[in-house]
């Protein structure tokens, strides 16, 4: 289960403040795929972070005890100056696996080849992405958080992809944020309707993109 209790978040730009959430409270239960959907702007991402803990609520709590993922394809957390082999290795030691099978489980998953021993600072975003999905794929977690990553990569890598995903929802849940019905429809069964005016929940998919397309209208 994952809960937020009382979140707050905003953020200052060019001393304008604009509030993200407040006093935003909500469940999410274990055995749900559940779908994130919602205009440009809304939050979705941001959530998104303050659920996987990549990014800080002002204040507020984020419980939870199920093991959360990164947002897939998210390389916001890789250390620029290191080479991908260096923050593939650092990142599968703070999780305690064996970091030798990591390692050509990620080379062999992202297809970077040599550019694994240059310095993440090197890479273009595309390539970022794939080292951080190939990443997510070599260590399991019980709730997968997934920001439209299904677009990275040619034809041949999102199918890889694609594959490697659905293997994990066999004992894994998901919870997605994207703009694509189709994809809505494929993976989740329940969802999230995130508006500037607040948050509302859909037990159904079918209930979420009638809500989500009235509020598109």
């Amino acid at each position: 289960m994952i809960e937020l209790i009382d979140v707050y978040k905003a953020y200052t730009l060019k001393k304008v403040r604009k509030v993200i959430f407040e006093n935003l409270n909500f469940r999410f239960e274990q055995g749900r795929n559940i779908a994130i959907m919602g205009p440009n702007g809304a939050g979705k991402s941001t959530l998104l972070r303050l659920i996987a803990g990549t990014e800080q609520a002002d204040s507020g709590r984020i419980t939870r005890n199920v093991r959360v993922s990164w947002p897939l394809g998210f390389a916001g957390g890789f250390n620029g100056s290191m080479t991908g082999l260096e923050n593939v290795r650092f990142v599968s030691r703070i999780y305690g696996q064996d970091t030798e099978w990591v390692i050509d489980y990620v080379e062999e998953f992202s297809e970077l080849g040599k550019s694994m021993r240059l310095p993440i600072k090197t890479y273009s975003s595309g390539m970022k992405a794939r080292l951080a999905f190939g990443l997510s794929m070599a260590i399991d977690f019980d709730c997968y958080l997934i920001d439209e990553i299904t677009a990275v990569g040619d034809a041949n890598f999102r199918r890889k992809s694609k594959e490697a995903l659905e293997q994990k929802l066999d004992h894994s849940r998901i919870i997605m944020v994207s703009h694509s019905l189709g994809t809505i429809k494929s993976y989740c069964d329940c969802g999230l309707l995130l508006t500037h005016a607040g948050l509302t929940y859909h037990d159904d998919v079918e209930s979420l993109l009638s809500a989500y397309n009235a509020s598109c209208a």
